[in-house]
């Protein structure tokens, strides 16, 4: 059996802390990016676990952002292979994967500022009938139909992330930790379950933050979903993820628990440039 691409579909396994294994779902081989002069992704090689909570940690500068950005397809890599969920996708657009189920959310939400908080949700899910001026003419019941289910939909995802309060309210005028939870509730209304979560918690006052990761936690347990997350706010990392991945000058310095990671004498000085006794 082959795979779209005409090759021999990737099976891998990754193990957890504890001793059992899970088939890796995102897997990174040997990936090199350089910009000008500086190599920024140096030979990197990471697995992410179906279902798991992944975190990806390291110093400003260490890779993050630029591996986030080459694994959901909107940076070319130079060498090296992505493979998900067994299917080689190395240099594959965004929008490809999106449909394959892979998501990224960003640092900063996009919400569209003069829409309701409900109408962002209704927007996202792709190929809706009614964005076709002759299905509305042609086929208007059916179009009406779709647009009562996407409704239902977008009013239980609403109420999901806690939000149904402001459901009419416009987007532009949620405060931050709101919009974080209305571009998680956008996530939803696909049909992604592989999410890449860049410090969504940047911006976040402590109680929505809370509301956010147990938000996480229900998406991941409750209905599947995997997530590999890059935050500084290490309370939300040690809460939400296992395994923790660091990064330092572009590659892995160690895997492990958030215990051995803040333990860790090799982490400890990348963070904070130091020796340690």
């Amino acid at each position: 059996m082959t795979g779209a691409l005409g090759c021999v579909p990737r099976l891998t396994t990754t193990n957890n802390i504890d001793g059992t294994t899970m088939s890796a779902i995102i897997d990174v081989q040997h990936v090199r990016k350089a910009f000008g002069g500086l190599q920024v992704i140096d030979d990197c090689s990471i697995q992410v676990a179906q279902g798991s909570v992944t975190g990806l940690i390291g110093p400003n500068g260490a890779g993050k952002s630029t591996l986030f950005n080459i694994i959901a397809g909107a940076l070319p890599l130079d060498s090296g292979q992505v493979w998900l969920d067994g299917e080689d996708i190395t240099n594959r657009p965004a929008n490809e994967l999106f449909h394959k189920g892979l998501l990224r959310t960003f640092q900063i939400a996009h919400e569209f500022a003069n829409m309701t908080a409900l109408e962002n949700l209704m927007m996202v899910p792709p190929r809706q009938s009614g964005e076709h001026l002759f299905s509305t003419w042609l086929k208007p019941r059916a179009v009406g139909r779709e647009e009562a289910e996407v409704c239902r939909r977008a009013l239980e995802v609403i109420d999901f992330i806690g939000l149904h309060h402001v459901r009419n309210e416009l987007a532009g005028n949620l405060s931050g930790g709101q919009k974080k939870l209305l571009e998680l509730g956008r996530t939803m209304m696909t049909d992604a379950r592989i999410v890449l979560l860049d410090e969504i918690a940047a911006g976040v006052n402590r109680t929505l933050l809370g509301d956010l990761m147990r938000n996480i936690e229900r998406l991941n347990r409750e209905m599947g979903y995997t997530f590999l997350v890059i935050e500084h706010d290490m309370d939300m990392i040690a809460r939400l993820c296992d395994p923790v991945i660091v990064l330092a000058q572009g590659s892995v310095m160690m895997e492990g628990s958030i215990e051995e990671i803040r333990n860790d004498k090799r982490v400890i000085e990348a963070y904070f440039g130091a020796d340690v006794a």
